[in-house]
């Protein structure tokens, strides 16, 4: 295993692995923000959740 380390430069792959966690982080906060439910930034005190939306909302026959 050391032998593999011969042909890398540590330094290198380092900076690499952080930059690429760094960018899946921040994909996933990003697709985070950009659903609904999971939006931290807009979340309103009196918003209702849209799950319970839909579950209270009566349905009306339609006449055909």
């Amino acid at each position: 295993m050391w032998r593999i380390w011969l042909q890398f430069d540590i330094r290198r792959v380092l900076v690499g692995l952080h930059v690429v966690l760094a960018l899946l982080a921040f994909t996933i906060h990003f697709l985070l923000l950009s659903t609904e439910r999971y939006n931290w930034l807009d979340n309103h005190p009196d918003a209702k959740p849209a799950a319970s939306a839909m579950i209270e909302q009566p349905e009306t026959p339609t006449l055909s």
